[in-house]
């Protein structure tokens, strides 16, 4: 490990505030959906990324590196692209039915999934522990959707099939994470989802414009301001993971539930139950251990911030 790779204390604090960062998009997404269409915000989310990170790689380009925009698995990227605007759009629109604190945990399945795909389609060898935190995982799941209760009902499909589209996406990029600078795959990440939602915006049936022109200035502002939240978080992550290991970093991901129970009991008034507690609990950490596990078995260097993530904003 490098010099610059010890100092953990500053990469959980980053990682921290990357929690803060999508909890507080995802609470601002929950609020904006109520007065613009959700596949406009998706679009400005990932309109921002692609500016962002273009302007990032420009100045790279700039300082003498010429290979900026270069990636080495064009095919790689737009199938990556693909899965993360999937995730997204199951969760931009998932919290317009479920609490954020609720629906972050239930997505943070997505390590558990990842143990499971990793067993029924690589055929990998999954020891009895990893075997008991798949269990454990969904069991948790199951405390806070509490089936038969009416609580949640249809909308429950949102964050499962979010925490499956993601772990897909973990299984891809773990291959080839390694090949690719982080910074250039987030750029392709937000130009795939920009150029889509462009195309689907621009060619189906969805309203546009006169959302637009009935916004207030600070609704769109809070658009923009989505687009900041969702492209720092995945600096952050990129920044902590070159100061502390991906096994010290990993658990504190699982702060981003708190966060988002503090805010929704702050700004929407709502405070999960008791048994909405205890399921949170039981699967963030079942999450966090089959995270941490995970990455351990890797054969190669820690992973990038491209495969570390437990969930996609």
């Amino acid at each position: 490990m490098s010099v610059a790779r010890h100092r953990p204390l500053l990469g959980i604090a980053l990682i921290v505030l990357m929690a803060a960062c999508f909890a507080s998009m995802d609470s601002t997404i929950r609020y904006l959906g109520a007065f613009l269409p959700v596949l406009l915000i998706l679009w400005a989310r990932y309109s921002f990324q692609a500016l962002t990170m273009a302007i990032w790689l420009g100045l790279q380009r700039a300082r003498g590196d010429a290979g900026a925009f270069r990636s080495a698995h064009p095919k790689f990227q737009a199938v990556r692209g693909l899965l993360l605007l999937a995730t997204s759009a199951m969760s931009f629109y998932g919290v317009q039915y479920m609490p954020v604190a609720e629906f972050t945990a239930i997505n943070m399945l997505t390590p558990v999934v990842v143990t499971l795909l990793a067993a029924l389609v690589l055929h990998e060898r999954v020891s009895r522990l990893r075997w008991a935190l798949v269990i454990g995982g969904f069991a948790g799941a199951l405390i806070v959707i509490r089936p038969g209760s009416g609580m949640f009902g249809w909308a429950v499909l949102f964050p499962l099939a979010g925490a499956l589209t993601y772990a897909s996406f973990q299984v891809l990029t773990a291959k080839l994470s390694a090949l690719e600078s982080p910074y250039t795959t987030h750029f392709y990440t937000g130009l795939t989802g920009m150029l889509l939602l462009s195309l689907l915006l621009a060619l189906g049936p969805f309203p546009v414009l006169e959302p637009l022109r009935a916004a207030t200035g600070g609704q769109l502002a809070l658009m923009a301001f989505i687009g900041l939240l969702g492209t720092l978080g995945h600096l952050l992550l990129i920044l902590a993971l070159g100061l502390a290991p991906t096994g010290t970093l990993m658990p504190f991901v699982y702060v981003q539930i708190a966060v988002a129970a503090a805010i929704g009991w702050l700004f929407f008034d709502h405070v999960p139950d008791g048994y909405a507690w205890l399921g949170m609990g039981v699967l963030s950490a079942c999450g966090a251990a089959s995270a941490w596990l995970n990455v351990r078995r890797s054969q190669r260097p820690p992973p990038s911030a491209v495969a570390m993530d437990t969930i996609a904003d």
